[in-house]
């Protein structure tokens, strides 16, 4: 089915054709439609199955047809878990409604606090945010929520998984009742405690669930080898090597300490890696996520937490360096490649602690990830050790030239100064 047959307002269909859409996806070819028709709709749909393109268009269809005006008081709330969905989705709403006027704010922490208060203030027609600092304004009276026509939640089994459940139930409650809007929920695993929340605030809403054969893309090569522990790092180095039309790797691991591990085994093989993990501060991830997206950075090691809501096109190769403990993280992993109908390889190393996984992510996946024994060749074992961090010099070390030497501090007895003389 093409985006032309259905009969879409002009403006929403100028951004189809910016985008380069021409036929929709599943997902978007049994949600739109009833999305259209002003009904709730629950989906499943993983990550590069075009739900952010399904549910940004029936939006704007909404809205446009709505006819009012943009003011402080949003008209429509889209809700994700991370700060990185949150910039993703309102970088394809930007792209999608540029000539609709309809205008869209993003609201998450770790940026200026009070130019996003100022924004909200000025007007906005979509709000798309992450629960906290949405809250936080909220309760200041920066703006209402009783305007909201539609409703947006995006990847609804990780709000449960990172603990906002509570945080979204308390907007849910300041929304207007839900036969008074339309809810639109997404998520990759449609789970009973997903399905509770959409029995909750939605209105009967349409069950849209992709087969399960198809929880992966079909033009993801996926590839699995056994290697120890202690001879992976040397494994992924052949096969980085060996790999043809690397353009963008991404690496993913079970712990940041692993992370910081093996970005810094790569950059000593002169292999430029950067590394997003929970702690990285959010204008840094925001730069390093910039970088890996115009080419300047090729290699990005992650974690889990720290790559949801990553979307970023021409990623050739995902590798997984440690297997996932959670089989449904496997498919969000592999997820990040082979997006837009391009192809990509998913590359797997299951060692000796991470192979127990692997029953249990097959199991899910409903097939068997083809195994290949490494060959000889594929081991590159001369590479180079991580530099150690630099330690600071001993404090016996004679002072450089011109350099005094520094007095160490007298201590004061307890029961403080003596006195110098006098009577006994």
């Amino acid at each position: 089915m093409k985006f032309t047959e259905l009969n879409l307002p002009e403006f929403v269909q100028q951004g189809v054709n910016d985008a380069g859409f021409e036929k929709l996806t599943p997902v978007q070819m049994e949600s739109i439609p009833l999305a259209l028709q002003g009904k709730d709709v629950a989906a499943q749909a993983q990550t590069g199955t075009g739900k952010t393109a399904a549910f940004l268009i029936s939006l704007f269809c909404k809205l446009l047809s709505s006819g009012k005006r943009t003011s402080n008081n949003p008209r429509a709330l889209v809700m994700a878990p991370t700060r990185e969905l949150v910039v993703q989705i309102c970088a394809d709403a930007e792209l999608l409604g540029k000539h609709t006027g309809i205008k869209v704010q993003p609201i998450f922490g770790g940026v200026d606090y009070v130019k996003q208060r100022q924004a909200l203030r000025d007007g906005v027609d979509i709000i798309v945010a992450t629960p906290g600092r949405l809250i936080d304004y909220f309760k200041q009276r920066v703006f209402s929520m009783d305007r909201v026509e539609a409703l947006v939640i995006d990847e609804a089994d990780r709000m449960f998984d990172m603990g906002f459940i509570k945080d979204l139930r308390y907007i849910l409650r300041k929304l207007p009742p839900f036969e008074q809007r339309q809810t639109m929920l997404f998520s990759a695993t449609l789970s009973p405690q997903v399905m509770e929340l959409a029995y909750e605030f939605m209105d009967l809403a349409e069950r849209v669930q992709i087969e399960p054969e198809k929880v992966t893309a079909d033009n993801i090569t996926q590839i699995l080898y056994h290697v120890s522990r202690r001879e992976k790092f040397a494994l992924l180095l052949g096969l980085l090597k060996r790999e043809t039309g690397v353009e963008r790797v991404m690496l993913f691991v079970n712990t940041k300490v692993e992370a910081e591990r093996l970005d810094s085994l790569l950059n000593a093989n002169e292999i430029p890696s950067a590394v997003l993990s929970g702690d990285i501060p959010q204008k840094k991830r925001m730069r390093i996520l910039d970088q890996f997206k115009l080419g300047s950075l090729t290699h990005l090691v992650a974690t889990d937490v720290a790559s949801r809501g990553i979307h970023v096109d021409n990623v050739t190769h995902v590798i997984n360096y440690d297997l996932p403990q959670d089989r449904e993280d496997y498919v969000h992993r592999i997820g990040r490649t082979a997006r837009a109908g391009a192809m990509g390889r998913a590359i797997s190393l299951a060692d000796e602690e991470t192979v127990y996984q692997l029953a249990d992510i097959e199991d899910y996946l409903g097939k068997t990830i083809p195994s290949e024994m490494p060959l000889d060749e594929d081991f590159c074992f001369n590479y180079k050790r991580a530099h150690p961090k630099r330690k600071r010099p001993p404090t016996d070390k004679p002072p450089a030239a011109g350099q005094r030497r520094r007095r160490p501090r007298r201590r004061r007895s307890p029961g403080g100064p003596k006195p110098s003389g006098g009577a006994k």
